[in-house]
């Protein structure tokens, strides 16, 4: 077995060139090879045109590569967070590549013959995230660590204290969402299947060739978009009432087709005045709603009637309900651009701020959380009620909420754009199988947002068994977040009522709902809990908890144990990565925190241990984790300030305490006798190194790039310590 390290982009791919060899030169010590793949935006598109390039410019297919390995026992694969790729990114990385003479094509947003269509599919396997269905064969275990807890426990963030009196409240549609019109079936046989529309101009084919196995999970559903619509007027007209913000909720970055759509029908009833006045003008702009008001404010400047537009947009803002901003500096609001709002970080970012977001003079208020499909937001409601009920919550004594998410084999990847639909006409969306049954059907109406979505029976049941698994092994109480009101969740119960009548087990099975307010129960009186759920909230739950108790979900422990024995280790979320990129390009300073490489490196090493009945892997772990909180405690993370201790130098610090644990440990003697000189020599040089870091700041720096870095640059930057990469090279040698 090797432990295979990825290259990302952006900040973790600048960590990497620091972290990495140090890593490397400490594994060393149990005979462990590290080796590295690249799956960064550059290389993903680089691997789809080799004939284009020439040989010395041509890259592995390193992704398609990784799908292999995750599916073999051996599989142990540490994931640092990758850009998931808009329209916009894969362009403006086409042109850099292109600039450093890299042969590849444009990207053809309408193709023209089967040349473009052909790129464009090739450039459709980049986009987006089209890393993690790849790699994630596995189900998803996500926790705190007790060194990360105890820690932010000891230094809790600013906690905003929630006034019961307050407004503010989380609303979604009475009827006609997805949650309401979900039809689910369990295919009894393997079999084939198509979706098909059909309305009054006959049938077309939208989907083919879609590969159903025996005890899978089929379910399709959709939005009314009449409803929709109404909706959103009467929550801006409530607002207006209230006098509280309007806020929308959405997740336009992973739903790719159903959300923009959300989005823009949101930004037509917030605007309705501007966009009847001026139907005709805007069209022929080609202004898209979907798009967001930014495009709108940026197409009426070629228009002869911009001040008119102008004017009236302006009128809107100050008449109507008062919006949330993204920025109040800058004059962004919620509506701006679909991509900015992200519900599983905006939702906990506004409930730990006394449940209050802000208006356009960048003052706190009372806000409506607007989240139109009620599947998940009655859990951002359950929040509230706890809230209203128990209080503010207190980081310093709150127990923890780990999750255990269903995933694997792309399982309700509801983001997936193959399976969702806009409604042409007034009409029905039909999956028939290979023998003409009809599997699932939905009367529509024009515009109405469809979405199909599958979940396969080993991965649900691997799940279900990863969830009795940990709560065996923690003690702590578990609860399925399924919901007997919705098709399939109604499907999954049956399966896991089934099979923990097979293993003896008893475990709670709460609809969402409920399930959040046990868990807030549990951990305000300092318990842990477990929440076992499908893949979206497990996507919602590991951002709302980590925030509620810790202040981030950067720091939290992501497994992926695969189905078929290895594992995947990941490093926490990107999410700041672009500005970290800017600041460093600026003033040589990075302020990543490297706490999730850190985290993934030492689970990476138990299983090796466990997996190779390595004794020597077994001390590295034990040291790592040792190390890790004497980190934490000592306040080692990067500061944001130029000058100060930041990415580089909290590198050095965990070496100094990983070497100072493996001198001190009495398990392996070779290993205490060569890190003792080690732990000395890093002791007695650490304000040396600290210094050869911190003047290396405060200046502007040339990375050779942005989403295709030049290595030689790049390593000498996030390398500036003569001192420090001498130990290195020692410690490497052995």
């Amino acid at each position: 077995m090797k432990i295979t390290y990825t290259l990302t982009d952006e900040s973790p791919a600048l960590a990497t060139y620091s972290f990495l060899p140090i890593a490397k030169a400490f594994l060393q010590h149990a005979h462990i090879e590290v080796e590295t793949s690249n799956i960064a935006l550059s290389a993903r598109i680089l691997a789809q045109f080799p004939e284009l390039l020439k040989p010395e410019q041509r890259v592995e297919d390193a992704l398609t590569q990784l799908g292999e390995l995750v599916k073999t026992p051996n599989a142990n694969l540490i994931k640092t967070p990758n850009i998931s790729a808009s329209i916009p990114q894969l362009k403006n990385a086409i042109k850099e590549l292109q600039e450093k003479g890299y042969n590849v094509p444009d990207f053809p947003d309408e193709p023209q013959n089967d040349a473009e269509k052909n790129i464009k599919e090739k450039y459709q396997k980049v986009l987006g995230s089209a890393v993690n269905p790849v790699l994630r064969q596995g189900n998803s275990d996500r926790r705190s660590t007790n060194a990360v807890k105890s820690y932010a426990q000891k230094n809790p963030y600013r906690v905003v204290p929630f006034h019961k009196d307050s407004k503010s409240c989380v609303s979604y549609m009475a009827s006609g969402d997805f949650f309401d019109n979900e039809k689910a079936i369990l295919i009894e046989s393997p079999t084939t299947a198509k979706i098909i529309f059909k309305d009054s101009q006959g049938e077309k084919v939208l989907k083919e060739n879609l590969k159903l196995e025996k005890n899978e999970i089929l379910d399709a559903t959709f939005m009314d978009a009449a409803k929709l619509s109404s909706f959103y007027t009467e929550q801006i007209e409530s607002c207006k009432q209230k006098d509280i913000l309007f806020s929308l909720h959405l997740k336009a970055t992973m739903m790719k087709v159903s959300d923009p759509v959300l989005f823009g029908y949101a930004v037509k009833a917030y605007f309705k005045e501007l966009f009847d006045e001026f139907k005709d003008e805007l069209e022929k702009l080609g202004v898209n709603a979907n798009n967001g008001v930014s495009e709108l404010l940026l197409k009426i400047e070629s228009s002869p009637k911009k001040a008119q537009i102008l004017a009236k947009y302006n009128e809107i803002l100050e008449k109507s309900a008062k919006i949330s901003m993204v920025n109040s500096d800058k004059g962004i609001t919620n509506l701006h651009v679909p991509s900015d709002v992200i519900v599983d970080a905006s939702m906990p970012a506004m409930l730990k701020n006394g449940v209050k977001l802000w208006d356009k003079d960048g003052k706190e208020c009372d806000t409506n959380a607007v989240i139109p499909d009620k599947t998940y937001a009655t859990i951002y409601e359950a929040v509230l009620q706890d809230l209203r009920t128990n209080g503010t919550l207190d980081p310093t004594s709150l127990g923890s909420v780990s999750n255990v998410g269903l995933m694997a084999k792309k399982a309700q990847e509801y983001g997936s754009h193959d399976k969702t639909f806009i409604a042409p006409n007034d009409g029905e969306f039909i999956i028939i199988d290979s023998n003409g049954n009809i599997l699932l059907s939905h009367k529509v109406h024009k515009n109405d947002i469809y979405r199909a979505n599958q979940a396969k029976y080993d991965a649900v049941l691997n799940w279900i068994d990863l969830g009795i698994e940990r709560a065996d092994l923690t003690g702590d109480k578990a609860i399925f977040w399924l919901d007997s009101k919705r098709a399939s969740d109604n499907i999954m119960i049956n399966l896991v009522q089934k099979r923990l009548q097979e293993k003896g087990k008893n475990i709670a099975i709460l609809p969402p709902k409920e399930a959040c307010l046990e868990s807030l129960r549990l951990i305000r009186e300092g318990k842990n809990a477990i929440s076992i759920t499908g893949n979206v909230l497990r996507d919602y739950l590991t951002d709302l908890f980590p925030i509620l108790e810790l202040g981030t979900s950067a720091k939290m422990l992501s497994v992926v144990p695969m189905l078929n024995g290895g594992a995947m280790f990941e490093t926490g979320a990107g999410g700041s990565a672009p500005k970290q990129v800017e600041q460093l390009v600026a003033e040589n300073h990075l302020r990543w925190d490297s706490l999730g490489e850190f985290l993934a490196l030492q689970a990476s090493l138990e299983f090796y241990a466990q997996k190779q009945n390595n004794t020597k892997a077994k001390v590295l772990a034990s040291a790592l984790d040792n190390a890790t909180s004497q980190w934490l405690d000592n306040n080692k993370a990067p500061s944001r300030k130029v000058g100060e201790d930041d990415n580089r130098t909290s590198h050095f610090y965990l070496s100094l305490y990983f070497a100072k644990a493996l001198a001190n440990q009495q398990t392996d003697t070779d290993i205490a006798t060569f890190f003792k000189p080690i732990a000395q020599e890093l002791e007695s040089k650490q304000d040396l190194i600290r210094n050869e870091f911190n003047t290396a700041q405060g200046v502007k720096v040339d990375l050779g790039g942005y989403y295709k870095f030049d290595d030689k640059k790049a390593e000498s930057i996030m390398r500036p310590s003569i001192s420090f990469n001498a130990i290195v090279e020692k410690i490497a040698k052995g």
